[in-house]
């Protein structure tokens, strides 16, 4: 048998040495205590070293910071008072130490369970796509002058980042036709434009021409200078709008939140221009919702209420999308791009051209039909603009 000083002792040494990696303390001595668990590592706090003490409670987390010798008699208090067990890691062995009521202690040791050491970095920047060094993030207003995230403008931030990843993950292993052409459709403010152009020469380094489709022409008068300014030769801002923008061969299409029809325009457009990809974050249901006056009876008394009325409309809008574009040989996921918390918005719809057999094609027009049918849907915007290109 040891005491707790012999498990305080190697604790110390793994920190003098180096080969720390972490230590928990667990099985309260109060079962009714809140504090369920304590987790320990080492963290940089201003060029020196502290112990970060993370206090895992029933309802919230609490994170405290201690130099290493207060942090060492902490351990010890805490082992003499509030915990019966504790596990130390380090990159040498691995030690357990058990603690009975009656204040005997028991250490095993064994082989290590991590050979490295973790990254000691205290508040540890996320790696993201899009670094906070872009000069367009300045002049668009999502930093300040010195580069940090303006408060007002961190979701935003993490919204643009999160659009990356999806593109990054949907390009991944893809062979990319050169030049890779993007059109972006309702380009807005230029935020996620920008950035994928961004993300597509500098960081995959492709040729890539981007085309922002947008009816307001102070916004592409101004998106046109930042990209001038930046050096995004190949990124160009277009006056128009979705439905008369005139199609053209694309390798990617991408449309976030284009309100009601304009989506299905820019669904349309894409079809049309034989996209490899097509992006689409839609916002606004109005044109299926419309038609839903007479609901199916035996959901009557559920699509009496306005805001299921309301939902109910957005998914049938949105999966009757999908299954045209799988019509046309796109393969469709439909998931939700970033918490509701930053919008309400956040649905995604993506498609990757495939190829589909008449059969496949046939079956997938019968149950579009059985949909509308049972919803007494009379048409869908996309499949009406789908019809007039046959």
């Amino acid at each position: 048998m040891s005491d707790i000083s012999s498990f305080i002792t190697q604790i110390s040494q793994s920190l003098n040495q180096q080969t720390f990696v972490k230590l928990s303390l667990g099985k309260p001595r109060q079962k009714l205590d809140d504090l369920k668990k304590i987790m320990i590592k080492v963290v940089q706090i201003k060029g020196q070293a502290h112990l970060s003490f993370t206090y895992r409670a029933t309802r919230n987390d609490t994170v405290k910071n201690y130099l290493y010798e207060v942090g060492i008699n902490q351990v010890k208090q805490l082992l003499q008072t509030s915990f019966f067990h504790a596990n130390l890691f380090t990159t040498q062995h691995d030690y357990q130490a058990m603690i009975s009521k009656k204040g005997s202690v028991r250490i095993i040791k064994s082989k290590p369970t991590f050979t490295e050491r973790p990254s000691q970095e205290h508040d540890r920047t996320k790696k993201r796509p899009i670094k906070q060094t872009a000069n367009y993030l300045q002049q668009l207003g999502i930093l300040t002058k010195d580069g940090k995230v303006k408060h007002d403008k961190q979701a935003k931030f993490r919204q643009i980042n999160k659009y990356i990843e999806i593109i990054a993950n949907l390009l991944k292993e893809q062979t990319l036709s050169t030049p890779f052409k993007v059109a972006d459709m309702g380009a807005g403010k230029g935020y996620l434009t920008f950035a994928l152009y961004d993300y597509l020469v500098n960081t995959l380094k492709i040729d890539a021409h981007i085309k922002g489709i947008e009816i307001r022409a102070d916004l592409v008068e101004k998106c046109n200078h930042i990209a001038q300014t930046c050096g995004f030769n190949n990124l160009q801002f277009v006056e128009g709008s979705i439905d008369n923008y005139a199609s053209e061969e694309l390798d990617m299409l991408i449309a976030l939140h284009a309100c009601d029809t304009a989506t299905d325009q820019a669904i349309y457009q894409g079809i049309q221009g034989k996209a490899s990809f097509i992006i689409c974050a839609p916002c606004c249901h109005k044109q299926i919702r419309k038609q839903l006056k007479k609901e199916p009876q035996e959901l009557a008394f559920i699509l009496k209420h306005g805001i299921l009325q309301e939902r109910q409309s957005e998914m049938l809008t949105d999966g009757l999308r999908a299954l045209l574009m799988e019509t046309k040989g796109y393969q469709t996921k439909i998931f939700e791009f970033i918490s509701n918390e930053h919008t309400s918005k956040n649905l995604m719809i993506v498609g990757k051209k495939g190829t589909i057999q008449t059969t496949k094609q046939n079956q997938l027009n019968q149950e579009i039909q059985r949909i509308k049918q049972q919803f007494n849907i009379q048409e869908h915007a996309l499949e009406a603009l789908i019809k007039t290109a046959r």
